[in-house]
């Protein structure tokens, strides 16, 4: 049986960044062949996957990328089990690669279509990256989402990283700072709708009706009767939560239709996600 001296151990853990107990096992088991040794803690991947599948991954981060020019985006969630992992700065820098991947390379509508891609100037895929993350950390991660769309369109992610929106627009705007000011907004207000065509039209329908009934309740002259419901719809469809309707958070005598039309843009539809949230 070869010896496996303290140095080995201890080339094996820089390399590996696992614990020291775990390469002098693997380095045992592969007769002290450091690369054996490798592959050995290489498949330890699994059995931490299996030994915690039923473990809750309700703590997690959001990762944002938008070309500078706001032409594309790219969302990508991370779920994980405990807070100081989904703020770690490990983390950080696998789901940085991920989403800087899903932005700038062939793009992909999966996480295992996207796992399975290099970052530019990489040597390994974000799969393989993934795996050592999860050998090292020794907890359960999920990429659970991701997601590239074209611009127009702006990005936000909350302080807390668990929320993250895209907001894609029509039109051409000379700077993109209303894009992300509208993503901020869609953060914050957690509009239920982008536009009024998006509320069923049989509650539309019926609140109508109800509106112009009450006009002519009170005596309103019919000639201006359907003015007078077409601005209490708009008030209704800001209740519904429709975006296009509501008050610009960034300045709210504005409504977020009329700031996007100044900037020479129309709200084309947004995507909201929340950790843990579907």
């Amino acid at each position: 049986m070869a010896e496996i001296t303290a140095a080995a151990v201890k080339a094996l853990r820089e390399r590996t960044d696992l614990p020291m107990m775990e390469c002098k096992k693997a380095l045992v088991e592969a007769e002290g062949d450091a690369e054996k040794a490798v592959e050995i803690l290489k498949q330890q991947f699994k059995k931490i996957q299996d030994k915690r599948a039923e473990n809750a991954t309700e703590e997690g981060r959001i990762f944002l990328a938008v070309k500078p020019d706001g032409s594309e985006a790219a969302l990508v969630e991370v779920q994980c089990e405990s807070a100081p992992v989904a703020t770690g700065e490990a983390l950080q820098a696998l789901g940085t690669a991920m989403v800087d991947t899903l932005l700038n390379g062939a793009g992909a509508d999966s996480p295992e279509a996207l796992m399975s891609q290099t970052p530019e100037g990489g040597s390994e895929t974000l799969q393989s990256m993934y795996e050592s993350f999860v050998n090292k950390i020794r907890e359960k991660i999920v990429v659970n989402r991701v997601v590239r769309i074209n611009g127009p369109v702006g990005g936000y992610i909350h302080h807390d990283y668990k929320t993250g929106v895209l907001f894609q627009a029509t039109g051409t705007a000379a700077n993109t700072e209303i894009l992300r000011d509208t993503a901020m907004h869609i953060a914050a207000l957690n509009p239920t709708f982008c536009f009024e065509s998006e509320i069923d039209a049989a509650d539309v329908a019926a609140e109508r009706t109800r509106l112009t009934e009450e006009a002519k309740a009170s005596g309103k002259p019919e000639n201006i009767i359907e003015k007078i419901v077409d601005g209490q719809m708009t008030r209704y469809y800001m209740e519904k939560g429709v975006l296009v309707h509501q008050a610009f958070a960034k300045d709210d005598k504005k409504t977020v239709a009329k700031a996007l039309s100044e900037a020479g843009l129309e709200a084309a539809g947004y995507i909201r996600w929340q950790v843990g949230v579907a």
